[in-house]
């Protein structure tokens, strides 16, 4: 019973004034990627600045050679307590935040705050199929923890530069292919761009425009390992701007063989 009214009443602080370890702070980091990367996967360096103890005094905040006082307030309890008929109630001490002791002389590099801004360098591995959106976890690349608690995590926010030719959607890769009417109407073998590089694409007699096509297994990788999608090709067929007499002659020819006026 003691306990529960001591936790709720604020006095979560032990005897002696020493803190309880604390979990440091998570971080983020936003990771620009270009579309090859995401697909294939890829390994970075990053920079992330973040807090650390300080390298002069250890942490502690006070001068070195010097240690921290005991706060004249609470006599090194951290708490202030009252009572108030029957209950006996607890307070952090204000003057010391709890601590049980107050800095005298701080030390000149962190001024008594105890961390540092440093600038972390690390290198990750970026899985293939990641995506906008996607979110990697790093264990215990945060901030430092206080009074010798864990560190937190790292979380690096994927964003992805839009491609000039491919999109995504999902595992699968998209693009537009330009084709002649000749090629549409006779049929042909083109080159088609994918991320291993050229592919070879058979244009059935017939085809029309805004048909889609399937190369297999040119998308992207599944995160969770399994397979990889597909490349769908979605055929544009190009109406030629300018005719020559002779293209014209043939072309008004075929319109008549048609049954076109």
């Amino acid at each position: 019973l003691g306990d529960l009214f001591g936790d709720f009443f604020g006095a979560g602080r032990g005897r002696g004034g020493r803190s309880r370890a604390r979990r440091g702070n998570d971080l983020q980091y936003k990771l620009d990627l270009r579309f090859e990367e995401a697909a294939a996967g890829c390994e970075k360096t990053i920079s992330v600045p973040r807090l650390e103890p300080c390298e002069t005094c250890g942490g502690a905040g006070a001068k070195p050679g010097t240690k921290p006082s005991t706060c004249a307030q609470c006599r090194g309890t951290g708490q202030m307590r009252f009572q108030q008929g029957f209950f006996s109630i607890a307070k952090t001490c204000g003057h010391c935040n709890g601590q049980g002791t107050v800095i005298t002389q701080a030390c000149p590099t962190c001024e008594g705050g105890g961390v540092q801004r440093h600038t972390h360098t690390l290198s990750i591995k970026i899985p293939a199929g990641v995506d906008v959106g996607s979110r990697l976890k790093l264990r215990n690349e945060g901030e430092r923890g206080a009074g010798g608690g864990p560190p937190g995590d790292l979380y690096v926010l994927v964003e992805v530069t839009p491609h000039s030719i491919f999109s995504r959607d999902g595992v699968d890769v998209v693009c537009d292919v330009p084709i002649s009417f000749v090629q549409a109407a006779l049929g042909a073998e083109i080159e088609v761009p994918t991320l291993d590089g050229k592919s070879k694409l058979k244009i059935v007699a017939g085809t029309q425009g805004g048909h889609v096509l399937k190369l297999k297994g040119k998308g992207v990788p599944s995160l969770n390992g399994y397979g990889r999608g597909d490349q769908l090709v979605r055929v544009l067929v190009e109406t030629p701007r300018k005719l020559s007499a002779r293209q014209r002659d043939l072309l008004e020819e075929f319109g008549k063989l048609s049954g076109e006026e």
